[in-house]
């Protein structure tokens, strides 16, 4: 059922330079990157500092027998474990805060910027694709920037510092530590990226599973009115299962490395500690200069692991990054130009298609409409009918500009409506779809969706004009009641009602009306029609008809056919005039007449 985009089909290849895009977001939280990165290297260097502490320990406490040095040995590395502790929930309450705010900040810049782009992109985008690098892939970067990174750099000067030591320490036992890094690095490269590579095919296989269950949720009486639930539920659990067996390789190849990675670096400590402890026997270190020196190749070792674990963190975020980054460059095809016109319209509007073409994307080879050129003065209605596909809809598409003609020009008052900034050239049209979009929430903040500057008063007035505050107020909360995700509480007629008072509340100069008295009953739809025909008046609107009723009282009737305008006139004229529209009449209006 769903599909992703071609844009979003070549999955990103883990380059740690795909972060690089996105590190600006951490510009306003220089202050507090500072402050942990302090705290970071304090606590590197305490731990560093308790190596020497324990060989002050073992060499003067224990080798002397000395319990005064003891106590003090004992006291100093207590002292210094405490302000570790301090200092290491700095660094992690400062690095996990900046980690929450740059998701925040980036998921918010995201998901404004495609509030922004065109009505086409989101036909051959799946939903479920662009929630996924909303929520999994933001959540990935979160993880990183707030912890990995951290742990990284931790790990790093852990493991340089603690390399030195152990340099200073003992450069011979040290040198049989730098022979062995080889055996330990080369296959964290390796396995690395497989496990790179199987993290991205998990991601994909996740944004399937999402895109399909997002969809089907959204389709539910659908699906139920089919008996497809076990079918849907078996789809479904294909891709659940793929992405779990995606995710599981992945889990078992990382569980691989880090177990090689465990034995190569415990197995050459083990080593290294036999053949110091040949050097202690022989004289060549003392105790204390062995046992910080064990202790040095613990915290390389266990640097060098943590390094591993993350660089595949890492190289996932980057991938996430990439989806991202992807996201913030696309282009909107639809956007208000530089120099908007300027001109307020504060009268009623006039409308004039002028010889335009247009083809929708996803069917360059069909023309939607061609060489249509209709005058509509202010405040007249114009009602168009035509078979399924004539291209009525598509008139709608092109007044709001989620698309422009490929030819031609659309023009409001005289000027293009590509010369209007798109909030104002939106805010002048009211919409009352024939399938009506209700959002989850309350009847009140739906009808507010109109004109969200409007006081409660106003949103009852419009709620009463459109017929819907009697049923509206008889609801256990009133306007207040939760109407449910799509307003599944509401019945077809009812969702329309409040749609007709969003679009009464929005008072605006041109309305598209997609036979908004459709869904009604016979009861309910005289005075539905009262209400429209209040808002109608001395407005400019554009009717797709269906009814009898509404194309008797159009000002003109615009008979279309395969995107092209057939006859202009009255339905008594076009009846006279047109086979096709007394077919239409015959077949489409029988019932009203």
């Amino acid at each position: 059922m769903a599909h992703g985009s071609a844009n979003t089909a070549g999955r990103p290849k883990g380059d740690v330079k795909n972060l690089k895009p996105l590190m600006p977001y951490l510009r306003p939280y220089r202050l507090h990157i500072i402050a942990a990165s302090i705290a970071l290297i304090f606590t590197s260097s305490s731990v560093l500092g308790m190596g020497k502490g324990l060989q002050y320990l073992v060499d003067q406490g224990l080798g002397k027998h000395d319990t005064a040095l003891l106590n003090e040995a004992f006291w100093m590395l207590m002292g210094v474990t405490v302000l570790l502790a301090v200092a290491t929930y700095t660094r992690f309450y400062l690095v996990s805060y900046v980690g929450e705010r740059f998701v925040a900040d980036i998921r918010k810049d995201v998901y404004q910027h495609l509030l922004t782009m065109h009505i086409s992109y989101f036909e051959v985008t799946s939903t479920g694709e662009l929630l996924s690098r909303l929520s999994t892939d933001a959540q990935v970067l979160q993880t990183v920037i707030g912890s990995s990174l951290s742990v990284a750099a931790r790990n790093i000067l852990l493991f340089v510092g603690g390399f030195a030591l152990l340099l200073f320490t003992s450069a011979r036992l040290t040198g049989y530590v730098f022979l062995m890094v080889p055996v330990v690095i080369i296959p964290i490269i390796m396995i690395g990226r497989r496990v790179r590579h199987l993290g991205r095919e998990a991601q994909k296989r996740i944004a399937e599973a999402n895109a399909h269950a997002e969809e089907t949720l959204n389709a539910m009486r659908t699906i139920q009115s089919l008996a497809l639930e076990p079918y849907e539920n078996e789809r479904y659990s294909q891709r659940i299962t793929a992405a779990m067996n995606a995710s599981l390789g992945r889990i078992s190849t990382r569980a691989t490395l880090t177990a090689l990675v465990i034995f190569l670096v415990f197995g050459a400590i083990n080593i290294v500690l036999w053949i110091g402890g040949q050097d202690v026997l022989s004289g060549s270190i003392s105790s204390g200069q062995l046992s910080a020196f064990v202790f040095y190749s613990v915290v390389v070792s266990g640097a060098v692991g943590a390094i591993s674990e993350v660089w595949t963190d890492v190289q996932a975020a980057a991938g996430a990054a990439e989806r991202l980054s992807e996201l913030l460059a696309l282009k909107a095809e639809i956007i208000s130009p530089q120099t908007a016109s300027e001109k307020t319209i504060t009268q009623q509007a006039s409308i004039r298609f002028d010889h335009v073409y247009f083809n929708y994307p996803m069917r360059p080879e069909k023309p939607a409409i061609a060489d249509f050129t209709l005058d509509v003065e202010s405040g007249k209605t114009v009602a168009m009918v035509g078979p399924s596909g004539a291209g009525k809809t598509t008139i709608f598409q092109l007044l709001l500009r989620f698309y422009d003609p490929k030819s031609g020009a659309v023009l409001l008052n005289g000027v293009d409506v590509r010369d209007y900034a798109l909030p104002q050239l939106r805010s002048l049209i009211g919409i009352v779809p024939q399938d009506p979009v209700i959002f989850s929430g309350t009847a009140r903040d739906n009808i507010r969706l109109g004109n969200i500057h409007a006081s409660d008063d106003d949103i009852i007035a419009a709620a009463r004009a459109a017929s819907a505050l009697d049923f509206l107020q008889a609801m256990p909360s009133g306007l207040d009641t939760y109407l449910g995700e799509k307003g599944v509480q509401l019945s077809g007629g009812q969702r329309q009602r409040i749609a007709i008072a969003r679009a009464v509340i929005r008072n605006p100069k041109i309305l598209l009306l997609d036979e908004a008295t459709s869904a009604l009953d016979s009861e309910n739809e005289h005075a539905i029609q009262q209400a429209l025909d209040r808002l109608v008046a001395g407005r400019t609107t554009f009717v797709i008809a269906h009814r009898l009723s509404t194309i008797m009282k159009a000002d003109q009737i615009v008979l279309l056919n395969e995107g092209k305008i057939e006859a202009i006139g009255t339905h008594s004229e076009l009846l006279g005039k047109s086979a096709l529209y007394a077919r239409l009449a015959e077949l489409q209006f029988k019932t009203s007449s």
